[in-house]
């Protein structure tokens, strides 16, 4: 199972053909499960509308739809106040979802937040890696 951040689901709408479209088609196809938070995902669907526009906006209403998503009960404020010690505060919330959705891997695109040594050291639960190294490790694993 893995989570991802509302910048791989914009990502996702946004480019049929980049690696964050490519991770969702993995889990539609049943290679990899989707666990998300309604936090997520009013994030996603904000930053779509604002952003991409009405098109891609139906895009990622259908990809939710195409998707067997685990939705994680909403972090509370104390899980999400405990993850803003080491990540920037306005990204804690995936952080908690993560921990909350017992996942074994996080997908954000941001680099600067989530790829940093506060985070990457703190111990997490679950590994953090983008979906270019995601996408990357799951093909060296099929050719062995």
């Amino acid at each position: 199972m893995k989570t991802i951040d509302a910048s791989v689901w914009i990502a996702a709408t946004g480019s049929s053909t980049g690696a964050s479209a490519l991770v969702l088609a993995l889990c539609r196809h049943g290679y990899a499960k989707v666990v998300s938070s309604r936090l997520v995902l009013l994030e996603s669907e904000r930053n779509i509308r604002e952003k991409l526009g009405e098109h891609a906006l139906l895009r990622f209403y259908q990809e939710i739809a195409d998707l067997d998503l685990d939705l994680v009960e909403t972090p509370t404020s104390q899980e999400i106040a405990t993850q803003s010690h080491i990540i920037d505060p306005k990204d804690a919330h995936v952080l908690a979802a993560g921990l909350k959705g017992k996942v074994k891997v996080l997908l954000p695109l941001d680099r600067m937040h989530f790829l940093i040594p506060s985070v990457l050291d703190a111990g997490l639960q679950f590994k953090i890696m983008t979906p270019g190294d995601f996408l990357r490790g799951f093909l060296s694993s099929e050719e062995r």
